[in-house]
């Protein structure tokens, strides 16, 4: 269970500098600053005065911050609330934590890691893990890749007392690796110490070679119980959601050359859910299996939104959401609308209010 720490900013929200748009132009925020450019809906033909009615429901709903973004510049910025640590104003040099959004990140990291050598996705995990980071049996153990971690499809048992422990004694035999899809922290968590043993890293400190000091993003896994969370500001996801809509390129670098694993993180990774990937939710499939429940739905993840949806989901509606048809980022950070594990019914709502705005 994630405990709710928040890691407060200084105070300042305005340092956005308005720009024209070029047709077909993409725009990146500069790093080692926090300059960003800015559009406004009128000029891009939007709806503004839908804006209220979208951030009313965000609000309403426990929102501390949103950002939508259109090819990289910022549309709609808003901020919410008091941070939890000290009671001052959450604003955008406020950090706040990912959750199982973070999932997406360490898919990322680990198609780099496969890229420089480092693994291979299609290799055992005790590999790198040993040959007892489970409690199966060797020849069970053995049918374990990360590319199961990454599709949670190791078929470990779901059914035991903590879903979120890594230790040997936690992590039993229910099925055949491939055979079975359910939502299992543990062994997603796991992965990190996969990437850590391949690159003879921290995870912060691969995390920060590779990702955050090329992107501007200052961000920090933190261990709370048997997890390992991604903290930031809100300002910081949406640059990882600009680079994931830009297929891994920031600016004039292409961080993630390998364009086949790019698109099977973003696309189905099995039969079994066909709405995920690698460790990224997708839209606009045939049926869907939701954290917290073994079966499948036939519905979309969102009917609202655009089915060409990939997203960064975690507990209490943390999401970085990609739409590359519109060139759209949305970012929300904030506490639980809900009672459901990623609410995605609110995720739904949400996209009927900003399609009021953008159509």
């Amino acid at each position: 269970m994630i405990i709710l720490i928040l890691l407060q900013g200084c105070d300042g929200s305005n340092n956005i500098v308005d720009g024209p748009i070029i047709e077909g132009s993409m725009y990146f925020p500069p790093v080692g600053t926090d300059a960003w450019d800015s559009v406004s809906t009128e000029s891009l033909g939007w709806n503004a005065a839908a804006t209220e009615d979208l951030y009313n429901f965000l609000s309403q709903n426990k929102t501390r911050g949103f950002i939508l973004l259109y090819k990289g510049k910022i549309v709609l910025e808003k901020y919410w609330g008091n941070t939890i640590q000290n009671n001052t104003s959450f604003d955008k040099n406020s950090n706040w934590y990912w959750a199982s959004a973070g999932k997406t990140m360490t898919a990322f990291l680990v198609g780099i890691a496969q890229e420089k050598g480092l693994l291979q996705i299609d290799e055992k995990t005790s590999d790198y893990l040993g040959m007892h980071w489970t409690g199966l049996s060797t020849e069970k153990q053995a049918l374990i890749t990360i590319r199961h971690q990454l599709s949670m499809t190791t078929g470990l048992d779901y059914t035991v007392a903590n879903l979120d422990c890594t230790a040997p004694e936690c992590l039993q035999y229910k099925a055949d690796a491939g055979d079975q899809w359910y939502y299992h922290n543990a062994p997603y968590t796991l992965l990190e110490n996969v990437v850590s043993e391949a690159a003879g890293q921290t995870y912060n400190e691969f995390t920060d070679q590779h990702l955050e000091s090329k992107t501007g993003i200052n961000g920090q896994w933190l261990p709370l119980g048997d997890n390992n969370v991604y903290w930031s500001t809100p300002r910081d996801a949406a640059r990882f959601g600009l680079l994931l809509l830009n297929k891994g390129k920031w600016s004039e670098e292409q961080l993630m050359t390998d364009a086949g694993y790019f698109k099977a993180m973003t696309t189905s990774s099995q039969s079994l859910n066909p709405s995920y990937g690698y460790c990224t939710w997708l839209n606009g499939k045939s049926a869907i299996i939701l954290p917290g429940n073994p079966n499948s739905f036939k519905v979309p993840l969102s009917k609202n939104a655009p089915s060409d949806l990939f997203a960064a989901m975690g507990k209490n509606g943390q999401f970085i959401v990609v739409v590359p048809s519109k060139n759209i980022v949305v970012i929300r950070m904030g506490e639980a609308p809900d009672g459901s594990l990623v609410p995605t019914v609110f995720h739904d709502k949400m996209w009927q209010k900003i399609n009021a705005v953008i159509d």
